[in-house]
């Protein structure tokens, strides 16, 4: 497995880049993600997936180990391959990417072109256990899922308050800040009941 390429950037494209290494010039496939972090400088590393079958060996070059980790994960998903796992890492970041799978945002990932309701589940469904386990909690963009919302809307309507009320109490309170706890919510949300 080729782990990384460092060596003289020769062409940068949307779709790709050529990379000279040692006077052999390697054509690896990227994603917009990784065409926009590349910069126009001649000196390059780039983390690299080599994908092997019986008629073609395909290079995917990454300007991060966390996006190549990403590819990697969608990779293992019955019915995604190689090309939408990139069109998925070219439409949202790493970082959104992980996080829908980890709060459940089906439409976000259906949202990317060529994924339908079904592979969107499946992603979630295969990946939302491995990403909970390979990600600590701080690196995990603060976002509020949608369980401590429900936490939180729960409570309210046991302490006696009107669902659609408190929804919209609770969304502006998420809004100001997604990190908070379901205890933190109710704080803020008591409030302005």
């Amino acid at each position: 497995m080729i782990e990384h390429l460092s060596g003289r950037l020769i062409e940068k494209n949307p779709t790709h880049i050529v990379i000279e290494c040692g006077g052999v010039g390697y054509f690896v496939n990227i994603s917009l993600n990784t065409y926009a972090a590349i910069p126009d400088q001649e000196a390059l590393k780039i983390y690299t997936h080599l994908q092997v079958r019986e008629d073609a060996h395909t290079l995917f070059g990454f300007y991060t180990p966390g996006e190549r980790e990403i590819f990697r994960l969608l990779l293992s998903v019955s019915g995604v391959g190689a090309s939408t796992a990139r069109t998925m890492l070219s439409s949202m970041t790493p970082a959104q990417i992980r996080d829908a799978i980890a709060s459940g945002d089906v439409p976000s990932i259906q949202a990317v072109k060529g994924i339908g309701a079904k592979t969107a589940q499946r992603v979630i469904l295969d990946l939302k256990d491995k990403v909970l386990k390979v990600y600590d909690l701080e690196e995990v963009s603060p976002r509020t899922d949608n369980t401590t919302k429900d936490e939180a809307l729960s409570a309210l309507e046991v302490l006696g308050f009107a669902r659609k009320q408190s929804e919209k109490v609770v969304d502006a309170v998420v809004a100001q800040d997604p990190s908070l706890s379901v205890e933190g919510i109710l704080k803020h949300a008591l409030k302005n009941l």
